[in-house]
């Protein structure tokens, strides 16, 4: 049955998990519209890229019926692949599907065409949750990937990051901008406008 892909919540990546289970190639990646493609005519409807989507983007329907009713939903949803973000900068991680290891550091930032904003972070250098500002809200004005990564002295050292916590963005493989240091609320105003001077440079 046909596979259908929630556009206002998917990272639209080249490294979609999605593409990377597929046994048939239905789903792969269109590099001149720099998107992921369907091909309905070889899916065989086994399941695997809708189990592997970490954030539900990816749906596969049983039938005709099943397939309207998912279309209708993905139109009606009013959500954007931000309000996904609920992880809080420099607090311990909530959204594990963001989380990622310093192993797959170079395909989901590196090798992403898109950009990413990379927190990095250790154990310790978490602060208060109730005190620390929601990602959603410091990134929901950009067309952003967003991932998490607890992050060692190397990582560190190689981008130049002397304080952790700290908000690094990518583009085509490249490090474009930092802030480095933990931000409460208190100072949400001040941490907005260090990301928005970044945002600049694009």
């Amino acid at each position: 049955m046909p596979v259908l892909i929630n556009f206002k919540i998917c990272d639209n990546a080249k490294e979609c998990n999605g593409i990377a289970v597929c046994p048939t190639g239905a789903l792969t990646w269109d590099e001149k519209k720099k998107s992921i493609k369907i091909d309905n005519e070889k899916c065989i409807s086994c399941g695997l890229c809708e189990k592997s989507c970490m954030v539900n983007a990816i749906l596969v329907a049983r039938d005709k019926k099943e397939y309207a009713k998912m279309e209708k939903e993905i139109k009606a949803d009013k959500r954007k692949v931000a309000d996904l973000f609920v992880d809080r900068y420099g607090a311990q991680p909530i959204g594990l599907p963001f989380l990622i290891t310093e192993e797959k550091f170079e395909l989901e930032v590196l090798g992403s065409d898109n950009l990413v904003a990379v927190e990095m972070f250790t154990d310790d250098s978490t602060m208060c949750l109730l005190k620390s500002i929601p990602i959603k809200e410091l990134l929901k004005d950009y067309v952003v990937k967003y991932r998490k990564i607890e992050t060692g002295k190397k990582l560190a050292n190689k981008y130049g990051i002397k304080k952790l916590p700290a908000l690094a963005f990518f583009k085509k493989g490249k490090m474009i901008g930092k802030v480095e240091g933990y931000y409460d609320k208190k100072k949400k105003d001040e941490l907005m406008g260090k990301i928005e001077k970044i945002m600049g440079k694009i």
